[in-house]
């Protein structure tokens, strides 16, 4: 006698639908092997049942990785391949990416009309308790940042002020000592030798240079003649 055709619809009692979900669970993991083996295929099943526990079947290949992630991805790309591959599906996404950036510089506009005191008469108390605080913020971030600008631009002023400052000192001394070294010929011989027997000195020719009008400031040196 043949078995008569089983209406395909929810199964009312409790215990007899949790014996048909474990027998048709097995036999559903068992086809998706059987699949996999006999066609070389990537075969992957995720059951839940009715109290969230997961049942899963991830086949292996040769020629692919292994695991449920790897089946998982592979078919998220397919759906992405062939939602390009479809026009009417591409200009969908493309006008769903315009929105959105137009949602965004919405957002940002209105955002910057706040922050500049533009209309602010839909914000309550905290709202503008809020707004205050970030305005507060953004001034003590905006001073410690143009602090720190000014203190580097003044150590720099400073040490290329000391720079010309050392640079001018180094000429002034050695314009001195050329003029020094050009006057020394002419200085009296009377002042070059105060005694017949007295060699001329670092002193002597000091004085007499002082005599003639020039102040000496180094530490130059000449030999008697």
């Amino acid at each position: 006698m043949a078995r008569g055709k089983i209406v395909i619809r929810r199964i009312e009692k409790m215990s007899s639908r949790q014996v048909t979900f474990s027998k048709r669970r097995r036999g559903l993991l068992k086809k998706a092997r059987e699949l996999a083996i006999l066609c070389d295929v990537q075969v992957g099943v995720i059951v839940f049942s009715s109290t969230g526990r997961l049942y899963e079947y991830a086949s292996s290949t040769t020629s692919a990785s292994t695991g449920m992630p790897s089946i998982i991805h592979k078919y998220q790309s397919a759906q992405e391949h062939q939602q390009l591959l479809n026009p009417v599906s591409q200009i969908m996404f493309w006008e769903g990416e315009v929105r959105k950036l137009q949602q965004e510089m919405q957002m940002l506009q209105e955002h910057h009309r706040t922050l500049m005191g533009e209309r602010l008469s839909n914000l309550g108390v905290n709202d503008l308790c809020l707004l205050e605080n970030q305005l507060e913020k953004s001034l003590r971030c905006i001073r410690e940042k143009k602090n720190i600008q000014l203190s580097e631009e003044i150590k720099l002023i400073h040490e290329r002020n000391l720079e010309i400052k050392n640079k001018l000192e180094k000429k002034e001394s050695s314009n001195r000592e050329n003029q020094l070294i050009q006057l020394c010929p002419l200085i009296p011989e009377h002042l070059k030798y105060p005694n017949d027997n007295v060699p001329a000195t670092p002193t002597s020719i000091r004085r007499a240079t002082i005599i003639m009008g020039f102040q000496i400031t180094t530490n130059r040196f000449f030999p008697s003649v």
